[in-house]
């Protein structure tokens, strides 16, 4: 995703929507050396199912968020994209993720996905130990 954002322009504020893609903002914000970033925070799910969106932390610019890139992990159904999109109208917004009901509402993603997947990301995954199927004597 940062590849595919780097030669596109010069991005005055990044902002990452919390708290999917706080970890992609980051690593974006690092590789285009992008130091001014901010978050926008709502909250949709509860555990795995997608309700009413409802904002913790809102963000405004007085241009609309021209120049502005927005960084989630994931578009699903659009709901949260639409919302922040409202907020930020003129910003651009790429995902790593997107599925169908939601891709109309991202600028850019890297990879689409089945309505239906539920994406297990690592900073969501819990740790554990796997053994290895041949172990050292």
């Amino acid at each position: 995703l940062a590849e595919r954002l780097c030669g596109m322009k010069k991005w005055k504020r990044l902002v990452g929507i919390a708290r999917g893609g706080l970890i992609p903002a980051a690593i974006i914000a690092r590789e285009l050396s992008i130091k001014l970033v901010d978050t926008v925070c709502v909250s949709s799910y509860t555990l795995r199912t997608q309700g009413e969106i409802s904002i913790l932390k809102e963000i405004h610019s007085d241009d609309g968020g021209t120049d502005w890139l927005l960084i989630d992990d994931l578009v699903d159904t659009g709901k949260t994209a639409k919302f922040v999109r409202n907020l930020l109208p003129k910003a651009y917004f790429a995902t790593v993720y997107a599925k169908p009901e939601g891709r109309p509402y991202v600028d850019s993603f890297i990879m689409e996905v089945p309505q239906d997947t539920w994406i297990l990301f690592p900073w969501d995954a819990k740790y554990t130990y796997s053994k290895p199927l041949i172990e050292d004597a």
